[in-house]
């Protein structure tokens, strides 16, 4: 199982094409494709970066129909980089796409079809959980502080315990997202992945020659998470596109600060 580029009308993204996902629309945005003027340039689907919310909407609307979700179905959340995993419904939808999200959590989690999750990166890692037998879905925002409190473990948690998921038919597409070729952090990172993850946490860590200086694999320990919940490791996709080595496709918060615009990722239930 693997996360692929994919472009329709000039707008590039990416998502799972096994026919497993089938049932699940989704799909991770890039930077291409859009109306927003710089630094926002060009799919800005963020509404809080100061672009004009006009462009937003016609971002979302371009983007939705591109990856066949429904713009008029959002379901957003206020990102705090931390483990709150929020059930959602019909009754969460936003009025307007360009309208950003209100309550503070970092996952978002239904089984009503229609009901589009959609959470934020422009770095961070974008996780994507789906469950073709019991039909549910969770969308996460792992940051690194996300990551060492197990987000994703806590979305694929909430799937079993509250709505009757079995691990193993979990599916798992951990999106674009910063690499660690160029996530290079005080110890402050390893610390937290260690406090999370323990000794699970090693791999995912290499020091460097600068003094108290290392290189962290978000994506890895995303996917070592999702495994110690009980996905199995064939169901877990991974992309290794770097956000922050490819500033043509993506947007990166390391390189380039507030001065930009926003991906996101979508799922929604058919």
């Amino acid at each position: 199982m693997e996360i692929v580029k994919r472009e329709i009308e000039r707008a590039a993204f990416y998502a799972c094409t096994d026919p497993a996902w089938a049932g699940a629309r989704h799909g991770f945005s890039t930077r291409q494709g859009g109306v927003s003027p710089a630094p926002w340039d060009s799919l800005n689907l963020g509404a809080t970066l100061g672009d004009d919310p006009v462009n937003v909407r016609w971002n979302f609307n371009r983007f939705c129909s591109v990856i066949g979700t429904d713009e008029e179905a959002l379901v957003k959340n206020r990102q705090v980089h931390g483990d709150l995993v929020r059930p959602v419904t019909e009754a969460d939808i936003l009025p307007d796409p360009a309208q950003p999200g209100v309550f503070e959590a970092d996952g978002l989690i239904t089984d009503r079809p229609g009901v589009c999750l959609t959470v934020f990166s422009g770095d961070c890692i974008p996780i994507l959980l789906y469950d073709p037998v019991r039909r549910c879905a969770a969308a996460a925002h792992a940051g690194w502080r996300g990551t060492a409190l197990g987000i994703a473990a806590r979305a694929a948690e909430a799937m079993v315990r509250d709505y009757g998921c079995r691990a193993e038919n979990i599916l798992a597409a951990i999106g674009p997202g910063i690499g660690p070729c160029c996530f290079e952090t005080h110890g402050d990172v390893p610390d937290g992945l260690r406090s999370g993850l323990g000794e699970d946490a090693a791999p995912f860590i290499r020091p460097l020659p600068k003094p108290e200086k290392f290189s962290v694999d978000l994506k890895g320990a995303n996917a070592r998470w999702l495994e110690r919940t009980g996905l199995r490791r064939e169901h877990i996709a991974v992309c290794d596109t770097c956000t922050a080595c490819n500033l043509d496709i993506f947007w990166s918060h390391r390189v380039q600060g507030s001065a930009r615009g926003s991906m996101a990722a979508m799922i929604q239930l058919i």
